[in-house]
């Protein structure tokens, strides 16, 4: 656990600020026994619960469709991509326990309604289309979000996401090959393609963040290297790989502002930051049947969090044998 959270009415509050500091800016990683500002520790307790939070929610658009799927590989694909957002999901809680949370702080926090997760995750998934749609787009927003965040100056967090983006690079490559291929085949596989990436688009880019004049926490994140992209920057990124791949499959986007600038940037229009918020603060399509399906899942595990503790209960009272 890290020696000191530090606060502005410490003692030595500047001096330790200014070290942490210059720590960062060398590119050095902070580790969890080290030093660091409670500030810093907070936004990162935020940031790392609710990504995992948002690996554990975003299991259920997808996992609905496992009964579903048109043929056993698709099934198999589709079980160890759910499997893997689940391992995401550890790898990432297990990392926000390194600042001193625990497990069942974070998970009531969801639970309750008090913590956020991917405003994307509380969308429908319609029809099979929407797999591979998630799989390229939402997969593919998270990749750019989550290899900066790679690099970011907390070494837990960092090296989890090493893993996350090999794996997510896997489910992207996946949901894209899925979507043109149906964008290949007959006029009714076009066009549920078509009506996927139209629902999917918009909130996959809101996914990225609000406009970085808009997002009270970037300058502190940027200053002390966990965000080394800005939102703006990271979904330039994302719709300069994707517009121009989406639009050569023959479907197209349901932006009628999209064009691409004379220094070779596709840009976009105007965002429905109004929906961003009405999902944030709980209000959209799935909100209400995402979180009761948490709710539940915890209430049906509480006899194996149960069997556990009374496992190791007993263990602390059986001698070891020398």
């Amino acid at each position: 656990m890290p020696s000191k959270f530090g606060t502005p009415t410490d003692p030595d509050y500047l001096e330790r600020l200014a070290e942490f500091e210059a720590r960062v800016t060398r590119g050095e990683k902070i580790e969890p026994g080290d030093w660091m500002p409670e500030e810093y520790r907070r936004q990162l307790v935020r940031m790392i619960s609710q990504h995992a939070h948002s690996e554990v929610v975003g299991m259920l658009p997808e996992g609905a469709w496992i009964g579903r799927a048109p043929s056993l590989k698709r099934k198999m694909i589709l079980i160890a991509k759910v499997q893997d957002e689940a391992g995401h999901g550890q790898y990432l809680y297990h990392a926000a326990e390194t600042l001193g949370v625990s497990r069942e702080e974070m998970l009531q926090a969801l639970l309750s309604g008090k913590a956020k997760y991917s405003s994307i995750f509380n969308y429908p998934t319609l029809t099979w289309a929407d797999i591979g749609t998630i799989g390229w787009l939402v997969d593919g927003a998270a990749i750019k979000n989550q290899t900066m965040l790679a690099g970011c100056s907390y070494g837990p967090y960092s090296r989890a996401m090493v893993r996350i983006c090999a794996e997510e690079t896997f489910h992207h490559k996946q949901g894209k090959e899925m979507v043109m291929l149906y964008a290949k085949g007959s006029a009714l596989q076009r066009q549920m393609a078509q009506d996927a990436i139209n629902r999917w688009w918009w909130p996959a880019l809101m996914m990225l963040g609000p406009h970085d004049s808009d997002s009270p926490n970037s300058g502190m994140l940027t200053k002390w290297g966990v965000k080394t992209k800005s939102n703006d920057t990271v979904r330039q990124e994302f719709i300069n790989e994707h517009a121009p791949e989406i639009l050569a499959s023959g479907l197209t986007l349901p932006d009628p502002d999209l064009h691409q600038d004379a220094d070779g940037n596709w840009r976009h229009g105007p965002i429905n930051w109004d929906e961003f918020r009405a999902v944030v603060k709980g209000n959209g399509p799935m909100n209400k049947e995402r979180l009761e399906a948490r709710q539940k899942a915890y209430a049906e595990g509480a006899w194996v969090r149960e069997a556990l503790e009374a496992y190791a209960a007993r263990k602390k009272q059986i001698p070891v044998a020398v």
